[in-house]
């Protein structure tokens, strides 16, 4: 098996703490999304807020990223840059953003409408969904491959491609730990690894409108899109694995 780092409860305890601190700052984020608003603005909400909490923004500790938030417009999947760029009505945006509090990251993601998109909204809903699916199969006993198959599922169910090319992964006191979760079922079940209790995993339902293929947008080395243009969503929890129940760290109150 595996070397996978498993948290002590007090440990657990701690990641709570921060990510209920970080849900809040996704909640409020979310909620600033609005046409006329510029990307960079929200980045800058998100870093006073976590400034507030004492903890650190988790993707300033990223080698060569400079941001405490990804934001991911329309077409981009993932890695974001935030910049000048303003927001129109319809437009489909996702804030994904990490805080490091207390010795431990955790790390979420939602995805909004800036005003009125009744087309984007039916494509958000089934990603939000599909999270919670994705959330369901965290117990002791299952495999990584059963979070797979269910946000596999549920995206695929709603006529949508979920993402090949990127994971989800382990979460502590690194951004990145072990075990990688895939977004789709490998056909490799056997091998997949046994979730236990002590695991904390950032789940992440990325999926796209169109084809699952996905691109390095320009030269900026960040910034990946769909490769047909069409929208992208992403949905990302952190969540503790216990013998209890599966705990969301990254809600707010």
């Amino acid at each position: 098996m595996d070397k996978f780092e498993l948290k002590t409860d007090e440990q657990i305890k701690i990641m709570a703490e921060g990510g209920r601190l970080l849900g809040e700052i996704r909640q409020e984020v979310a909620a600033a999304i609005i046409p006329g608003v510029k990307a960079i603005d929200l980045e800058k909400l998100a870093d006073e807020k976590i400034q507030k909490t004492g903890g650190k923004a988790s993707f300033k500790m990223v080698p060569g990223y400079h941001h405490a938030t990804c934001i991911n417009i329309n077409e981009v999947v993932v890695h974001g840059i935030p910049d000048e760029r303003v927001i129109k009505e319809g437009d489909k945006v996702g804030i994904d953003v990490g805080l490091f509090y207390k010795g431990f990251h955790t790390d979420t993601a939602t995805t909004v409408v800036a005003g009125k998109n009744p087309k984007v909204q039916k494509f958000l809903d089934v990603g939000r969904q599909a999270l919670k699916m994705a959330i369901a199969q965290a117990k002791p006993g299952k495999k990584i491959v059963d979070i797979s198959r269910a946000m596999q599922g549920g995206v695929e169910s709603g006529g949508y491609s979920v993402v090949r090319a990127l994971t989800g992964h382990g979460v502590g006191r690194q951004l990145h730990e072990q075990p990688a979760i895939p977004c789709f079922d490998m056909g490799d079940g056997q091998h997949s690894p046994t979730i236990v209790a002590g695991m904390t995993l950032a789940i992440e339902v990325m999926y796209n409108e169109g084809v699952f293929d996905v691109e390095y947008k320009n030269d900026d080395g960040w910034t990946i899109v769909t490769a047909d243009g069409k929208i992208s969503g992403l949905f990302e929890h952190s969540v503790a694995v216990t013998n209890q129940g599966t705990v969301v760290l990254t809600e707010p109150k």
